[in-house]
């Protein structure tokens, strides 16, 4: 973990070894000396049904000399290992952290730029109170009120943090009864601070499956002043969500295990942007947060076992509003509050609302359609009069899982790829170099890095250019018979490949790849079309892809592959994060927060589950770039090749099984 290889390797063997062998790369400068410390990995415990197996320190050897020595010089933390001396010695899981890792995940979560109303929950109020005095008896706390009325005309203060409460007479004195204090919508006092001052900030959050990610802000001017992202701790409890459920189910108490891990997470980031921008943690007073529903149980310290299962019942759908200090996180004031935005169903969460948010579907005239494109796919489509919203499992194909080749972004991944359609030779791009394949100096530039794998947006790319080229049928079949026009198809048993890199390792496509991004395109169509239906049309205004993926893929060739229906290519972008966006704009206007929560109320849910037109929507969308539905504004910029069905396709045989049926 967190690239998901696994591999069977001969007792003994050291983990640096099986990791290099199965192309994760650890670093290590000492050549295995155990001098370095930078190989370090943790070992997972517990049972994983994901992979059927039974992990525990005991699969590794005990600690030597080298390991020990490191330990009383350097220091290892709790459960970590130098993988160049942990010799195998049975069936384990290896996570491989942040810090031990040579190509890190690239979290593609920037800050998106947008214009928000400044308008934040918590506001400074610089005040002058008056002193004591033995003829008006009154505390500290009330002067404050009447002098907070007088000033700034806030009348309706009727409560003090027990903190601030604490800090209030030190600081009035201290100030020579001149203070600054933060106040929360105008009711409620959070913090106070002797003197004048006029900074205070706040972080947004996004608790991806994959990634965190978060943005502190300076709640005075909305301004960015730092985002960072990490990994999600959590995946190595499973890298998808249901895994992870499952592991909480097959391990009595294994929900406290991954809250403590996805709080480590926010807690390290919190770090990361306070020091990156200069903030003192007493400065930090808000916080906003969004994620999927089983995100935000686990984020909140809720069993997500429900979620796991029809009728899959959250445990709230209502907006949360904690004490910081109360979800386990530091490095902020402690009486920072922390506002969690609303779910929508069992499997459209906060960050659902938080993309509806930013991109205003309730406030269009147009229909629009928003996808945020995951593991598991939310869908949002309607306009100003009415919305519909739904999950679909599309599964981790689109972020390279379950794809021979796949990899998530990282250096080194293509993410770019273009196929020529006479010669059929591939050319393509990898992250982190912005050369071509077949420009000069790719090779040299590329020495330290190489080329490791493919990422979803060069998945995507690679399919709809062999699909645009002939190398891909209509229903999806890697096309055997054009191996007589280039040695790059190959056969593979029963079926072929499409060779694109012939270097160490083999970037391929197999035709199993195809079946994995058909099965998930799929099923993003099918959920889309049937809110169509529930809707009663045939067509959507705009359609905007959201999340890294979505941000990430030329929409042009999402539409060649069928992940999206037909729509003008002008009206259809990506928001990039938007549900990060969502979560900073419920940090600095109040009234959103309002806003997403009436807004949620209206939304119609559809459980595609239990919708019997989902199946049939389903086996239509598999073909490329669908089976039955027309493409005109496509085919007025891409030139699509003519049907070459094959008769042993597995969108066929579906067809004409049905076919058969109704026949019956």
């Amino acid at each position: 973990m967190p690239s998901g290889k696994r591999g069977r390797f001969p007792l003994q063997t050291p983990i640096l070894t099986c990791a290099r062998t199965l192309g994760v790369d650890i670093d290590s400068v000492c050549g295995g000396r155990g001098i370095c410390g930078r190989c370090q990995v943790i070992v997972g415990e517990g049972d994983f049904a994901k992979h059927a197996i039974t992990s525990s320190a005991d699969s590794l050897s005990p600690r030597g000399d080298p390991e020990n020595l490191f330990d009383s010089r350097k220091g290892l933390k709790p459960g970590r290992r130098l993988s160049c001396h942990a010799l195998l010695r049975g069936d384990v899981v290896i996570d491989v952290p942040p810090d031990s890792q040579v190509h890190k995940q690239v979290v593609r979560k920037r800050a998106e730029a947008r214009a928000i109303d400044v308008d934040p929950i918590i506001r400074l109020h610089y005040i002058v109170v008056d002193e004591p005095d033995m003829h008006d008896p009154i505390g500290d706390f009330e002067r404050l009120g009447r002098a907070l009325k007088e000033q700034w005309g806030i009348e309706q203060l009727d409560a003090i943090d027990t903190r601030a409460l604490q800090l209030l007479q030190k600081a009035l004195r201290d100030g020579d009864w001149k203070i600054t204090i933060a106040v929360n919508r105008g009711q409620q006092i959070n913090m106070v601070w002797p003197g004048f001052r006029d900074r205070v900030f706040g972080i947004a959050f996004d608790i991806g499956s994959t990634t965190i990610a978060a943005h502190l802000c300076d709640l005075s001017t909305g301004d960015v002043l730092a985002s960072s992202g990490i990994m999600n701790p959590q995946i190595r409890f499973g890298e998808d969500l249901m895994s992870r459920v499952s592991y909480v189910m097959m391990n009595p108490g294994g929900e406290a295990e991954l809250t403590a891990a996805v709080r480590s997470g926010l807690n390290e980031v919190i770090a990361t942007v306070s020091i990156e921008a200069s903030v003192e943690a007493e400065e930090i007073l808000s916080l906003t947060f969004v994620g999927n529903p089983i995100m935000h149980h686990l984020f909140l310290g809720i069993d997500p076992t429900e979620l796991g299962g029809a009728p899959f019942a959250l445990a709230t759908t209502s907006s949360i509003t904690r004490c910081a200090t109360e979800l386990g996180l530091t490095g902020t004031n402690q009486d920072a509050r922390a506002y969690i935005l609303p779910c929508i169903a069992g499997h459209v969460g906060a960050d659902t609302a938080g993309v509806i948010l930013s991109e205003g579907p309730h406030l269009s005239d147009e229909i629009m359609l928003i996808a945020d494109v995951g593991t598991n796919a939310e869908i949002v489509i309607g306009n100003k009069h009415r919305l519909l919203a739904a999950s679909s499992p599309t599964g981790p194909a689109f972020e390279g899982a379950q794809i021979s080749c796949g990899q998530r972004a990282a250096p080194g991944a293509i993410e770019r790829l273009r196929i020529d359609p006479d010669t059929l030779e591939p050319r393509f791009r990898i992250i982190g170099n912005e050369l071509w394949s077949n420009e000069d100096g790719f090779t040299e530039a590329i020495g330290g890095v190489g080329v490791t794998g493919i990422c979803g947006s060069g998945i995507i790319e690679a399919l709809a250019e062999m699909y645009l080229t002939g190398l891909l049928t209509h229903d999806g079949t890697i096309d055997g018979a054009m191996a007589a026009k280039t040695p790059r198809i190959e056969a593979d048993e029963r079926t072929f490949t499409y060779m694109i890199y012939a270097g160490e390792p083999e970037i391929r496509i197999t035709q199993n790849d195809v079946r994995a991004v058909q099965l998930a395109k799929g099923a993003l169509y099918a959920g889309t079309r049937l809110l169509m239906d529930k809707l009663g049309i045939d067509a959507v205004d705009q359609i905007t892809l959201a999340g890294a993926f979505g941000s990430h893929i030329d929409v042009k060739y999402a539409m060649i592959l069928g992940l999206i229906p037909d729509c003008d290519l002008a009206k259809v972008s990506s928001a990039g994060n938007a549900a990060g966006t969502g979560a900073r704009i419920a940090l600095l206007n109040q009234s959103a927060r309002d806003e997403i929560e009436a807004v949620v109320k209206t939304i119609e849910k559809v459980e595609t589950a239990v919708e019997p037109n989902f199946q049939e929507h389903f086996v239509e969308a598999m073909a490329i770039p669908h089976n039955s539905a027309p493409y005109p504004n496509l085919a007025k910029v891409v030139d699509l090749p003519e049907r070459k069905a094959n008769a042993n396709s597995n969108v066929g045989n579906v067809n004409r099984r049905r076919r058969r049926n109704r026949a019956s």
